[in-house]
């Protein structure tokens, strides 16, 4: 088997690692729920890319992102459920639905703003469509909160449920009164901790990063982008607490807690110096 740029070698490929005995041990033994934390973490790869600007990267996680496609449309195959065609067929037919005015007649030249109202629209349409075909079960509460996608990071799900009920009045007025409640789900914590109560204690943080994620909608952040930047910073410095002890010849086991402190209120200090005047200069350049 050969590469290719045509999508259906992808598919021989998976369909191959997926053939009883002949194919790989490792791709036979999965299921939709063992796949689908490494969807996620491609998702958020390609995200990465973006960021970095590495376009070489971006290339690469999209092959990625797309083999996870390809992975659930084969187990799908395999019960007969569905087949990669088929979930191509239904973004196509959806997005050609939800352009009118790119692929019919009508509603053409609109203005992105108008754009969006026609996209909002069908897409609750079809949301209705898709309810009307469940089970009455499964459709007699409408709640408010309904139609926060489930399968979103649990930070961006966290802004999205506070939007979602920030839009009846259910809502923190001011900051500062979210600071407060951090404050407070802080002291719990450490209630918790007195007692030593594991379960309470995940309970506690999840309520902390839940108001911590209110904080951010309040002063328009977006927690997601503020933790990846933390994130990068936390590697940036480590990596400087590193390179300052092989610099003296040891390693990171060999260093106290109160080095690695040191080095990295050193690396924060650097940071946070002005540009030198020819570096100022350059920049201006």
């Amino acid at each position: 088997m050969t590469p290719s740029r045509d999508i259906s070698r992808l598919i021989e490929i998976m369909a191959a690692l997926r053939t009883p005995v002949t194919g790989c041990p490792w791709d036979l033994e999965q299921n939709f729920a063992t796949i689908a934390p490494y969807t996620i973490e491609e998702a958020h790869e390609v995200v990465d890319a973006i960021d970095r600007g590495d376009l070489d990267d971006l290339r690469e996680e999209l092959g990625d992102l797309l083999l996870q496609v390809v992975f659930h449309a084969q187990m799908a195959e395999e019960q007969n459920a569905f087949a990669f065609g088929d979930v191509v067929e239904a973004i196509t037919r959806k997005m050609i639905r939800r352009h009118p005015h790119v692929f019919a007649d009508k509603d053409g030249n609109l203005a992105s703003s108008h754009v969006k109202e026609v996209w909002d629209r069908i897409k609750a349409e079809e949301k209705a469509e898709r309810a009307a075909r469940r089970p009455p079960e499964q459709t007699s509460h409408k709640s408010l909160l309904s139609g926060v996608k489930a399968g979103q990071p649990a930070l961006t799900r966290a802004m999205e449920l506070q939007r979602k009920a920030s839009t009846v009045g259910f809502d923190w007025n001011d900051p500062r009164a979210v600071l407060q409640k951090i404050r407070e789900e802080a002291d719990e914590i450490e209630a918790a901790l007195d007692r030593n109560d594991k379960q309470e204690l995940e309970e506690e943080t999840g309520d902390l990063l839940f108001a911590v994620v209110n904080l951010a909608r309040h002063i328009d952040a977006d927690p997601e982008s503020a933790l990846r930047a933390t994130n990068a910073k936390f590697e940036r410095r480590f990596a400087f607490i590193e390179r300052a002890l092989e610099a003296q010849g040891r390693t990171l086991e060999q260093a106290s807690l109160a080095e690695m402190d040191a080095l990295w209120n050193a690396a924060k200090g650097e940071e946070q110096k002005p540009p030198t005047v020819e570096k100022s200069n350059q920049a201006r350049r």
